[in-house]
């Protein structure tokens, strides 16, 4: 573990006796719950990554279309400069 030996882990464990004593157990269970707050946390966010992923495919654009020609279905009214013949002559 880390490269240590059983003689360097025997120091440290006896240097964490002296350092905190009787509150040995409360660090201990302190840093047990940071690390699983910390796990959970990035599992938080390794879920959050993997998810905005799915819906940006979702909002990938359309391929383009080619134009297409339209046709109208009614021909096109025609306009005429000239006006119309009066069908009564006009009384002078």
């Amino acid at each position: 573990m880390f490269g240590l030996g059983g003689q360097e882990l025997l120091l440290l464990v006896v240097l964490g006796v002296l350092l905190f004593g009787r509150k040995l157990p409360e660090v201990g269970r302190s840093l047990g719950k940071t690390a699983v707050e910390f796990r959970k946390g990035l599992k938080g966010l390794e879920d959050e990554v993997s998810e905005s992923s799915s819906p940006r495919a979702a909002l990938d654009p359309e391929p383009v279309k080619a134009p297409q020609r339209v046709t109208p279905s009614t021909p096109k009214p025609t306009f005429d400069d000239a006006p119309a013949a009066p069908s009564v002559p006009p009384k002078v």
